[in-house]
């Protein structure tokens, strides 16, 4: 009887340690980006911080911008991960013991957050572009009413698409996908989170680049979008939440095209 308490005091401490380490995590990454912002006067453009200028970019500015949209990822993505990666961690110890739960936590972490890793590339890259074209304001928002009503159109067309839905309930159940994707060892952990960011990524990559249109570094819509993801994938009425924002997109982009 004493065994099977200590046990069970052992497994909810671990997972204690591990929501505290994703808040802190999560709370480290907010704080660089508001000494992004506050280094920008708010949303302004300064040369005393780490993002890029509106002079030709060289690697310095691929790679400072590449670092800010990586740890915005965590910010935003990292929250609405928490009680997949919390079930994660419980079924491990179950099923492995404690010798390998941390290791197989970060692991399974270390895979999700590499997918996010590699849409941040992308958007670095896209930014890249639309920079060069000179599509975007010195506030690293789109100047262009065309790129910005079709992006919100497309945005909000893909919170109706069954892509969207598909990988909407992957990630608004947990255990579904604990319970079907589950494989054993450190590789196994690796897969689980990278294939789990896969799902986040197809239910969240259209919203990211509404802050093409909004300003990457606007912080107000930074926290909007995260809080968004959070409410869609825990809130009971998610999905109907997710496709009324769709419709509200679509407006505002026609609007945006229109006027």
């Amino acid at each position: 009887m004493g065994n099977a308490v200590s046990l069970e005091v052992l497994l909810k401490r671990d997972r204690t340690v591990v929501a505290v380490s994703l808040v802190l995590i999560t709370a480290l990454a907010w704080t660089y980006l508001l000494y992004l912002a506050s280094g920008m006067g708010g949303l302004g453009m300064s040369t005393d911080v780490a993002v890029p200028q509106m002079d030709a970019w060289g690697p310095v500015e691929l790679l400072l911008t590449f670092v800010m949209w990586s740890v915005m990822m965590v910010a935003m993505m990292i929250p609405s991960a928490v009680p997949m990666i919390l079930l994660f961690t419980k079924i491990n110890e179950t099923r492995s013991g404690q010798e390998d739960s941390a290791l197989s936590t970060a692991t399974f972490v270390s895979g999700y957050l590499l997918v996010w890793t590699a849409l941040s590339a992308l958007a670095t890259l896209t930014q890249w572009g639309l920079h060069d074209l000179g599509l975007l304001s010195p506030m690293m928002k789109s100047s262009s009413s065309l790129l910005s009503g079709t992006l919100l159109i497309a945005a909000g067309v893909y919170q109706w698409t069954p892509l969207k839905r598909a990988c909407l309930v992957h990630c608004r159940s947990p255990l579904h996908f604990i319970m079907s994707q589950w494989r054993s060892g450190a590789l196994g952990a690796l897969r689980m989170g990278f294939r789990h960011g896969l799902y986040c990524v197809g239910c969240c990559w259209a919203l990211m680049a509404v802050l093409f249109v909004a300003g990457i570094m606007n912080l107000l819509w930074v926290a909007a979008v995260a809080a968004f993801v959070l409410a869609e994938k825990m809130v009971p009425s998610g999905e109907f939440i997710g496709r009324t924002a769709g419709i509200v997109l679509m407006i505002i982009g026609l609007g945006v095209l229109v006027l």
